[in-house]
């Protein structure tokens, strides 16, 4: 005689959360069908969502025409790198010295860096647009980055990241003859690797985006990133169409989409591993 064995029957809690979790995908995930969608089907046809009407990649071809799109991609990654670059070298010598340096006001000096997160940028846009003037750079890649080179988010997260580094390794190498710097690049870099690749993918997907910042310091096209290139692009006065302004914006989006979907496995494990301890 065969037994059947019994299933578990599923908690009503599970089937909830998973409901709930399909519901949020599909709520984040429409837009970007939808452009899809419109991207391509000619304008007549991109609001009727009839599975009868004929695709083409015309959109794409006169989206890529209408614009200096390799400029502005071109400028778009000039600036993430320089922003990038500038924010680890900073937060790296920053987290360091407030991780492991002792000194006359060091707390009360972490607590005014860390005010910086309850301070939005566009509250500093004046100040920072007159500065950028005075020191002549309007219309450039260093005008559009040096605002976000100080990030008290990235130092806060190294910060973190060199407290949990044992500091039996720091005192291993100090006799083997490292200086302070020694220390720090031979030591504390490579423990808080996983650290770095969390925050640089947050930091190039957050300056990718930014959009503000880069519309106001920027006047000519030589200079400007894609998401201004898309808003004067999509602008009303240069005449709305949903299929073309569709297609542009896949184009815009369509990088950091692959690489999310190339490095999701290291992009979830990094922030796995680079929890607050």
């Amino acid at each position: 005689m065969t037994s059947v064995k019994a299933t578990r029957p599923i908690p009503f809690g599970d089937i909830l959360e998973a409901a709930g979790a399909w519901l949020l995908a599909l709520v984040w995930i429409a837009p970007l069908l939808f452009a899809a969608w419109a991207s391509l089907h000619a304008p007549g046809q991109a609001l009727d969502f009839s599975l009868d009407a004929p695709f083409t990649l015309e959109n794409y071809r006169a989206a890529w025409a209408a614009a200096p799109w390799p400029t502005y991609a071109l400028n778009t990654l000039l600036l993430v790198s320089f922003t990038l670059a500038g924010q680890l070298v900073l937060c790296t010598l920053a987290g360091y010295a407030f991780a492991r340096f002792s000194f006359p006001g060091r707390e009360a000096l972490f607590v005014l860096v860390l005010l910086q997160l309850f301070i939005l940028p566009e509250v500093l846009i004046v100040e920072n647009y007159a500065m950028a003037a005075r020191l002549g750079l309007i219309d450039s890649i260093a005008g559009m980055g040096l605002p976000y080179v100080a990030s008290a988010f990235g130092i806060f997260l190294l910060r973190q990241a060199f407290k949990s580094v044992p500091l039996e390794l720091e005192e291993a190498a100090r006799v083997e003859g490292c200086s302070f710097m020694g220390v720090l690049w031979r030591v504390y870099v490579p423990a808080a690797r996983p650290v770095y690749l969390a925050y640089a993918l947050v930091s190039v997907a957050t300056h990718w985006n930014n959009f503000l910042w880069p519309l106001i310091v920027t006047n000519a096209p030589a200079t400007r990133p894609l998401t201004v290139g898309l808003s004067l692009f999509g602008a009303p006065e240069s005449g709305v169409n949903i299929s073309i302004i569709s297609a542009a914006t896949l184009m815009v989006v369509a990088p950091l989409m692959m690489a999310f979907l190339i490095f999701q496995r290291q992009f979830i494990q990094a922030f796995l591993r680079a929890g607050i301890r």
